[in-house]
């Protein structure tokens, strides 16, 4: 099958993997919160950056080699963490682990995983970041960062934009709980799947190993939660400085905190020891009275010296263009990843992948840019 033809750009992707995703995990993968405008002003914020086509500048091979944290990637783009990965599609950590470790891309997995880093540790190479939800345990925190580090992972995402839960209405309309029961909704969803059925049977029930690890004390609280809540909210905290300080002294890696909008909540992370800061509203996902993360972008890039990694609303190559071009070091997707999974399995990524880098490079040409340095200087003035 000739995957570029019959899937060209993510919107093919995802129009498949929303009909071989059960309903259930597809409102989880593909919803915001509120009434989702934070989702769409994150399209429109990037839709409004431009460059003009440029002419007579000979032929151009755009370079997409990218270094970041003395790391040497392949391109400017990598795999964002992504809660309960697996239940999207049956196995999706361990293939998007192994698939970013062959690319030399970055692959990014959350602490709500329906997988450990024990589980991925053999397919990480050094691409391994992990995304931790701050535990309020000292102990739980401190044995979460032995288990990351002895897995393999060489940087800690440390996200401090969820300091309560969101409400994700749509989520909770698709009849989602945590953890997922099979009632007879649930079942009919997944009947009109057969193949994530297939593929999850022989996985095992989708759990969030990780932290069910270290909740069993708390289960009798999580069971009178919200049905969208699930037990990792019992053991998180929301970070101050002081915790970045404490993380900072028990992790001898890469310290990225990620969740960062406001440019005041930039200006002391270098002082903190971090080592960078991801801009990311969470794609829409937990605060609909958010601006687009775009808009904030350049403004949090203003006041910091740190590298810069963002998401949110990626869609393509233009977009990660469009990223850079404001102040982004590395741009991360999460949820184009998981349309691929959904829609041809494991060839996904590798599409995906071969698709990003073909769009960027389309588009770096029509501009006559040579690198992503230059991106910036290209960028139509308003």
């Amino acid at each position: 099958m000739n995957l570029t033809s019959k899937y060209p750009a993510i919107s093919d992707l995802r129009d498949r993997a929303r009909r071989r995703i059960p309903h259930f995990a597809w409102e989880y993968l593909d919803s915001a919160t509120g009434d989702e405008s934070t989702l769409h002003l994150n399209r429109q914020g990037l839709d409004a950056i431009r460059f003009v086509p440029r002419g007579l500048r000979g032929e151009i091979n755009p370079k997409l080699e990218t270094s970041f944290l003395g790391q040497i990637y392949s391109t400017p783009f990598g795999i964002a963490p992504v809660g309960m990965s697996g239940l999207i599609w049956p196995g999706a950590e361990r293939m998007l682990s192994s698939f970013a470790a062959s690319a030399k891309i970055p692959y990014a997995m959350s602490t709500v995983a329906t997988a450990t880093p024990e589980d991925v540790a053999p397919y990480l190479g050094d691409m391994g970041w992990f995304q931790m939800y701050p535990p309020r345990d000292e102990a739980i925190r401190n044995d979460m960062l032995k288990r990351v580090k002895d897995a393999g992972f060489k940087a800690l995402v440390v996200t401090i934009d969820v300091p309560a839960p969101s409400r994700r209405e749509r989520q909770i309309r698709g009849g989602l709980q945590q953890p997922p029961r099979l009632t007879p909704r649930i079942l009919s969803h997944v009947a009109r799947c057969p193949a994530w059925a297939v593929k999850t049977a022989l996985n095992g029930k989708p759990r969030m190993k990780m932290v069910e690890a270290y909740g069993k004390a708390a289960m009798e609280e999580w069971s009178s939660r919200p049905s969208n809540n699930h037990i990792g909210y019992l053991l998180r905290t929301a970070p101050d400085h002081e915790y970045i300080k404490l993380l900072r002294d028990k992790w001898d890696g890469s310290l990225i905190v990620k969740g960062v909008m406001c440019p005041e909540d930039a200006t002391p992370l270098e002082n903190l020891g971090v080592d960078a800061a991801w801009v990311s509203n969470h794609a829409g996902r937990q605060f609909a009275g958010s601006p687009s993360a775009i808009d904030m972008l350049p403004l949090v890039k203003a006041a910091t010296n740190l590298p810069i990694i963002f998401d949110s609303g990626i869609e393509g190559g233009l977009d990660i263009m469009r990223s850079i071009s404001l102040g982004a070091d590395l741009v991360m997707m999460g949820r184009a990843w998981h349309y691929a999974l959904g829609a041809i399995g494991t060839a996904g990524p590798k599409h995906l992948y071969d698709m990003l880098v073909n769009d960027l490079k389309s588009n770096m040409i029509q501009i006559a840019a040579s690198n992503l340095e230059e991106l910036p200087q290209l960028r139509h003035p308003t």
